[in-house]
């Protein structure tokens, strides 16, 4: 496992960033969280007034590894070099966030080293492999779902424009990051391209801001099983329980839209939450044509669902005549209304032209 030894202390960068400019131009007096790409126009970036910005990166922990570098050389390299402030996720997830922020010259002198080694090491496995045709760089940035929408415009007549515009690849993901509320958008090209790109996205990010409840997306180690007991969430690692509060989070925001009332006696989430609390049933019915998007290749969504919700889902096979699939959820009151949660937000995502099976 490559770790960063250089790596600020945990939580560094994760508070509201203020994004400053100007105070005759309209877009004075925003202010962002780290949580999202926040980034001024071309003119700010070229002009290099006094704009501070918060880019997020999601990436594989092969890649993370070579971008950190031998005890840590490449990034504390990166860091002098670019001024920026970079940190990196914990190791021990087979993906990981590198959160990039400073002044929008210090980020972008970041950015562009970051996607020079990653095409170095394209470089270096091309000469070790028959292939022909060279693969591009490709990055991955985390936004907040609420944003997509923006971001592919309407019948997608904004993302053609940042493709055409900047020649880049532009795919915005169907389906939010496990236990958050947000998206990964996948950019691929060249560096100028995907640098180009990058502003662009992050001026829309800015122009709608988030909407409601935003949970970011924290990288966990993969198959961690789920379990829910006094009011709080944890994932069972090893012997131990380790406290999830952001899908904590995610099932009280279910809950709040939740059509099952909790019992009287209990105070706040808690007791929809209990592992103990009694197992109940809620049918849903959804059109044929969009159980696929439910189901997901493989069942590879619906199994996610019901991994974190925790519930039993059951889907009905098709009867003849009937334009419509009746979906069977039981388990507490927490687990129907996450997993109604999951699927409703998928549906969504579908209806939106966002989803992908």
């Amino acid at each position: 496992m490559v770790t960063d030894p250089t790596l600020p202390p945990p939580g560094h960068g994760t508070n509201s960033i203020p994004v400053t400019k100007d105070a005759s131009s309209p877009l004075s007096r925003t202010s962002l969280t780290s949580r999202s790409c926040s980034i001024m126009d071309s003119d700010v970036i070229e002009g290099g007034l006094n704009v501070t910005l918060t880019i997020r990166l999601l990436m594989h922990g092969k890649e993370v590894g070579s971008i950190i570098g031998k005890k840590g050389e490449s990034v504390k390299k990166m860091r002098e070099e670019s001024g920026a402030r970079i940190n990196i996720s914990e190791g021990n997830c087979p993906e990981r966030i590198i959160t990039l922020a400073g002044p929008t010259t210090s980020i972008f002198k970041a950015f562009s080293m970051i996607i020079e080694k990653l095409e170095e090491d394209i470089s270096s496995a091309m000469t070790n492999s028959t292939a022909t045709s060279r693969p591009p760089v490709t990055l991955r940035i985390v936004v907040p779902a609420s944003q997509c929408g923006s971001l592919i415009g309407k019948g997608g007549c904004k993302i053609k424009e940042i493709r055409e515009s900047t020649g880049a690849q532009v795919q915005v993901a169907g389906d939010m990051l496990p236990n958050s509320t947000e998206r990964a958008i996948t950019i691929a090209g060249t560096s100028q391209s995907i640098i180009e790109c990058v502003k662009q996205v992050c001026v829309v990010m800015l122009e709608s801001p988030p909407k409601g409840v935003t949970i970011p997306y924290r990288p966990k180690p993969s198959g961690s099983p789920v379990i829910f007991a006094g009011g709080q969430a944890y994932t069972v690692q090893g012997q131990h329980a380790i406290p999830q509060p952001d899908l904590t989070k995610l099932h009280q925001l279910a809950m709040q839209q939740s059509p099952f009332p909790l019992a009287p006696s209990s105070t706040g989430f808690t007791a929809g939450m209990d592992a103990s609390a009694q197992a109940s049933s809620h049918e849903l019915t959804i059109p044929n044509d969009l159980i696929g998007c439910i189901i997901g290749r493989q069942g590879a969504k619906i199994n996610e669902i019901r991994q974190m919700s925790g519930a039993q889902i059951k889907i009905a096979n098709p009867v003849e005549g009937s334009s419509d699939r009746q979906v069977t959820i039981t388990g507490s009151p927490a687990s129907i209304s996450l997993a109604e949660y999951l699927i409703n937000a998928r549906l969504s995502s579908e209806a939106s032209g966002l989803g992908t099976n």
